[in-house]
Formats: structure tokens, sequence, C-alpha cells
């Protein structure tokens, strides 16, 4: 019998970190010890408040520390995973930075599981085969219409089929200017290239601002509009998707549980449901998101930002799903991310990526790299050590 005997955390950082909205700045590196065997997953959120909760004293009963219900549990089967995040659920349900946290010791937890069965995650999750993924390069917008063209004249030289623009100034500024913007991306791209376009909830609310924007994405033949309000603003959502009369509207990455996901395709009535393994819940969860999407005829989409083992842990979830072919892929993450694994995901010669077909993840961790970017980190409460960097070693 298999027992998770330890979960070390690891926050890495790059020398400065910025307001660019780029998560790709940091991360937190979680390593799960079972059975003799080492499982690593990637949490997408603040690595310091992630850790404390992890450690944090307990509030009450229904405030543990995510820790409390993971140390020591048995890890034999997925069901054994499932019945860790409903604990987790009920244990910390006041604790609001659990799932975050969760999601990435389920993540190692997944892949623990496939190396000790020598299987990709996909297998384990029920798919028979999967199938390969189109990338599209995932950027932020220039911060002039002259470098948007830029962008994404480069990105078309680079044999990207599909590019997403995001953030940056569009929303910020006039509708003439989002408007070259929009015009920039397809002029550089072509006629033929897939265009999507993320305005990271810069609307807020304002449906008239957002359903302004409209006609000039139609124009360019963009193929979503993604995140125009907060994730649960689901009455804006479903308000803008009766608007449009060709864009859907895509969204998901902030949602943290499975329910989530589910209204966002119900009341919000988005056409690409987009969820992040490493926010959700884990693959678990996520897992569950792609087969009601499936169900609803709802395009699921990954989401992800960082590194090359986090891309691993966001395909899994659809790797069997022939027809849900596009995946998100950081076209320039920072050297961090780009380094934080000894091995990546390459697109093959059409544009196209494989699913790993490796045990587990199918993505090894490269330590050395992972040490130079080590943020000192001690946690004390009570003059009482509940976290310290300085006892995990990166090996």
């Amino acid at each position: 019998m298999k027992k998770i005997e330890s979960v070390d955390f690891f926050y890495l950082s790059m020398p400065e970190v910025t307001t660019e909205g780029d998560g790709s700045q940091d991360a937190l590196l979680v390593r799960v010890a079972a059975g003799g065997l080492i499982g690593w997953g990637e949490c997408e959120a603040s690595p310091l408040v992630s850790i404390a909760a992890f450690v944090c004293p307990m509030s009450h009963g229904a405030c543990r520390p995510v820790g409390a219900s993971v140390m020591g549990q048995r890890l034999e089967s997925p069901e054994d995973i499932s019945r860790i995040a409903a604990q987790i659920e009920m244990d910390s349900m006041d604790l609001l930075q659990a799932p975050h946290t969760w999601s990435g010791v389920e993540i190692a937890l997944w892949d623990l599981l496939g190396k000790s069965r020598g299987e990709p995650i996909w297998k384990l999750l029920g798919y028979r085969e999967s199938f390969r993924k189109l990338p599209y390069a995932s950027q932020l917008f220039g911060d002039t219409p002259q470098q948007t063209y830029q962008l994404a004249v480069t990105a078309r030289k680079n044999n990207y089929r599909a590019v997403k623009f995001g953030w940056g100034p569009v929303g910020r500024g006039t509708l003439g200017t989002d408007i070259e913007h929009f015009s920039a991306a397809r002029d550089g791209l072509g006629k033929d290239s897939l265009l999507m376009v993320d305005v990271g909830q810069v609307f807020g609310s304002d449906v008239k601002a957002a359903a302004a924007r409209l006609p000039a994405l139609e124009r360019v033949a963009a193929l979503w509009l993604e995140e125009p309000f907060h994730t649960s603003a689901l009455d804006e959502y479903a308000s803008l998707a009766r608007t449009s009369k060709s864009i859907k509207l895509a969204g998901g990455e902030g949602v943290h549980n499975y329910h989530m996901a589910t209204h966002l395709i119900d009341y919000g009535k988005v056409g690409y449901i987009q969820i992040d393994c490493g926010r959700i819940g884990g693959i678990g969860p996520a897992k569950r998101a792609a087969d009601y999407a499936v169900a609803k005829g709802v395009t699921f989409v990954n989401h992800t930002f960082t590194s090359h083992l986090a891309l691993s842990a966001s395909l899994q979830p659809y790797a069997g799903l022939r027809e849900h072919e596009i995946c998100e892929y950081p076209l320039a993450p920072k050297p961090l991310a780009r380094d934080l694994t000894s091995n990546h995901l390459e697109r093959d010669s059409d544009g196209y990526l494989t699913v790993p077909d490796s045990p587990g993840l199918g993505i090894s961790i490269n330590s050395e790299v992972a040490r130079s970017y080590l943020v000192d980190v001690e946690i004390r409460v009570k003059g009482k050590s509940l976290f310290s960097s300085s006892d995990h070693f990166l090996t």
C-alpha cells in the first residue's frame, strides 16, 4: 500500500517580477513522494499564499490546512485522488486558497500514479488513445498596432496556424485603437490563420463596451472573444453572447471548481470553456468539465501560460477528444518557465502537438535550473517554523 510520505513546495521566481500580465514570472513547483516514487505538479497561483494554505494553523473544523487532508493518505488509484479532493472540499471549505494549492498537489499525485502504473495520465482517465492538438501561439498584444502586426508576422513565419493576442492596451484606450490592433493582428497573420482575442476581464460588467468591439472582431474573422468579464459575471456573458452574431465567447481560466465551469456553460453561454488544471483543483475536475462540455456541445480548451509541466497537465483531460483540438501554447514564457523542464512538447512539421505517451505527465524537471530560481521562504507562527525552504531539497 502506497501512502503519501511527503509534499514539498518550491517557490521559484524571476529576479524581477513586473506588473506585466505574464504568469510565467514565478512558479510554485510541487513534489510528492509515495512508495519510493516521485510526482511533480505546478500551482497556477501566488506561491507564498499557496504554501501557507498547506501549512497554516487550523481556524476551525471547516478551515483546516490542505496538508491535514493529504499527508499519510493512501494512493493506489484515481479513486484515492478523488477521495482526498472530497475531504479537502469539506475540511478546507472556508480556506479560499485551498483549490489553488490542492491543484498542484493533485497534478503531482496523477504524475506519481501514472509512473507507478507505467501509463500516461490520459489513459488513467479512461481514454484509449490521444489525438494531436493544434497549438495556438498565446502572446500579449503589442504596445502599438504596429508591434501587434510584427508579432503576428513572426508567429506566422514560425509556422503557427493559430494565434491568440491578449491583454496589453486593448480595452484600456479608445475603441478606434482596439480596432487597429485587431486589424493589425489579422493583417500580420494573413487570412488563413485562426485568430483569437483575449481581453482579460477588462470590461468589468460593461456589456455595451464589450459589444462595441464585436463588429470589428467579426470583420477580422476572430474565432472567439475571451474573458470580456469576470468569471462569475454570468448575466453579462449571456447578454453579450445573445448580442454576438458570429463571435463565440470563451472563458473559464478563473474557475476554481467544477461547478463554476458548468455555470459558465449553462448560464454564461460560452462557446469555448477554458480550464486551468493549476486552478480548478487539478486534472480530475478538469476531466469532468471536459466531459460536461462534450455533452453540451461546447468546445473544451486548455489554459496554460507557464511551464511545459503545466502544459502537459493541461492537455491530459481532453487528450482523447478528437474534435476538441485547439490548445493554448505559451509562445514566449520567461526563462524560468521555459528552462524549468528538461524536455518540452514540441510541434511537428504540420504545426501540431502530440500529448506525451510516457508514464505520468511525461515531463522531467531540471533541478539545477529550478535551484537557480529558488526563493528563500520561511513561515513562522508563535515562534514555530511551519515551512522553510531550507527543509526542502531539490535533487
